[in-house]
């Protein structure tokens, strides 16, 4: 099947205007990307940021009437705004296996000497390995960020052997669930979104892991209990609000990785939990960092 994109420029406070714009025209899907080459920083609490210059993409069968699409989105933008859209952009895209071009963009990762994150379609390139199956269609992370990166690569550095692991905001669950794969005993995962919880689970069956090995709450419902490491790869400020919560979940001699942390934010996040811990030297990739520290005893 052949398909046609849709361009529309967009300023940040109409961006998602335009989004429901074009789904209300019947598109496929619909992405928002920078127009300007502008970087986006972590966001304030409660707050959405766009790029100055945002460009909102619509797909479309190629049955779609263009030309009756344009000009319902101009007189719907107007109708909204007062004002005129921008330039729209029509693009056909060739007629090719977009399901099977997609999966062939995600190839198996290696991360440190043991470690193997694989597509579910892939064959583990390395069957003695550690080899965690995710299907990045599902997962909510597939390790291909820096930040999942470099946590994955400590936990190959380290003996998890019967080790209890908590991770907070878990996600896909590939931190927990690459520990349990590299000896961890049990892993405990919380997120605020029980979908993510849903993603662990189907990751945990799709990996024959014992389902007893984990357990997974809403933050409301977690029990709070102790652990040998602690993992929180989320953003900067909600760690620094977390830092005497996290604290308190490990135990003395036991570890907290922290990531999804800026280069320019790894002094303050490493400072808020100095009160409890060693901070041991960030290591970065691309501009994100990870911190470790070390529970000191009580």
């Amino acid at each position: 099947m052949r398909w046609i994109q849709l361009h529309v420029p967009a300023d940040p406070d109409h961006a998602e205007l335009v989004e429901e714009l074009l789904m209300g025209a019947g598109a496929e899907a619909v992405t928002m990307e920078d127009a300007a080459d502008q970087p986006l920083f972590e966001p304030e609490p409660g707050t959405t940021p766009l790029w100055n210059q945002t460009r909102v993409t619509g797909l479309f069968q190629t049955d779609e009437n263009m030309e009756g699409i344009r000009a319902l989105l101009q007189d719907q933008y107007h109708q909204q705004t007062q004002q005129t859209l921008g330039h729209i952009e029509v693009e056909l895209l060739e007629d090719r296996d977009w399901e099977r071009a997609w999966m062939d963009d995600f190839q198996p990762i290696r991360f440190g000497q043991r470690l193997w994150i694989v597509p579910s379609w892939h064959s583990a390139p390395d069957p003695d390995a550690a080899n965690l199956v995710l299907d990045p269609g599902l997962a909510f992370g597939t390790g291909t960020h820096q930040t999942t990166a470099l946590c994955l690569e400590w936990l190959d550095g380290q003996d998890l052997t019967g080790q209890q692991v908590i991770d907070y905001g878990c996600g896909s669950g590939i931190l927990g669930l690459a520990a349990l794969l590299l000896g961890a005993r049990h892993f405990v995962g919380v997120d605020t979104d029980p979908q993510a919880l849903e993603a662990t689970r189907e990751n945990t069956r799709r990996n024959e892991i014992d389902e007893s090995r984990v357990a997974l709450y809403l933050p409301d419902n977690d029990p709070e209990m102790e652990a040998d490491l602690v993992l929180a790869n989320i953003l900067a400020q909600p760690l620094m609000s977390l830092a005497g919560k996290l604290a308190s979940r490990v135990r003395e001699g036991g570890w907290i990785v922290l990531s999804g942390i800026l280069s320019e934010q790894a002094v303050q996040v490493a400072d808020a939990y100095d009160p409890w811990f060693d901070m041991q030297p960030p290591t970065e990739k691309e501009g994100w960092v990870c911190i470790t520290g070390r529970r000191r005893d009580r």
